[in-house]
């Protein structure tokens, strides 16, 4: 599924917003003598993304309903609820989460953080096999499933990994 914007916004658009935001990235003049390139935009909208993502998060209290209400509503606004847009947004969040999770900082990732990634591989792969199904994408529906299953694979091996570290399981052999 692609989602395009009708009006994409610039890098330049990009950088203005963060400047507004007091959160621009410092840009080297002798790599960017020009200011914000339109090959940076993506990374500008990362950032851009991020800051929005915090503010949200400064503005919302944990276990507050009526605060994500509120900034639910405003998504919605924007999207619509049950737009293509969304989806693709939902299913772009959830891939992002899912690689935040995997600590790719680390060289391995602990058991629980891996099975918590596969559990949001498993959603994304879910939901996009449903839509490749409804477009009537047999071969995607097929591949988007089959990546579901090796995910929920992974799942139950770091569930099993966790509970060897615990001492609740045995540790399989390599």
């Amino acid at each position: 599924m692609s989602v395009e914007s009708e009006f994409p916004v610039s890098a330049e658009q990009v950088y203005a917003a963060l400047v507004a935001l007091g959160d621009e990235p410092v840009l080297d003049p002798e790599l960017w003598p020009q200011g914000p390139e339109e090959g940076n935009r993506r990374r500008l909208l990362g950032v851009l993304l991020a800051r929005v993502e915090l503010e949200v998060t400064a503005a919302t209290r944990l276990g507050v309903d009526q605060d994500q209400a509120e900034v639910l509503l405003g998504w919605m606004d924007q999207t619509g609820p049950g737009s293509a847009v969304s989806t693709n947004a939902l299913i772009n969040r959830l891939q992002r989460t899912g690689v935040q999770l995997m600590g790719l900082d680390q060289d391995e990732t602990p058991p629980g953080r891996m099975a918590s990634a596969m559990a949001i591989a498993v959603a994304v792969d879910a939901l996009g096999a449903h839509l490749h199904f409804e477009a009537g994408d047999v071969d995607r529906v097929r591949r988007g499933l089959g990546r579901t299953e090796a995910a929920l694979i992974e799942i139950l091996r770091s569930i099993h990994d966790l509970r060897a570290e615990i001492g609740d399981a045995e540790e399989e052999p390599d």
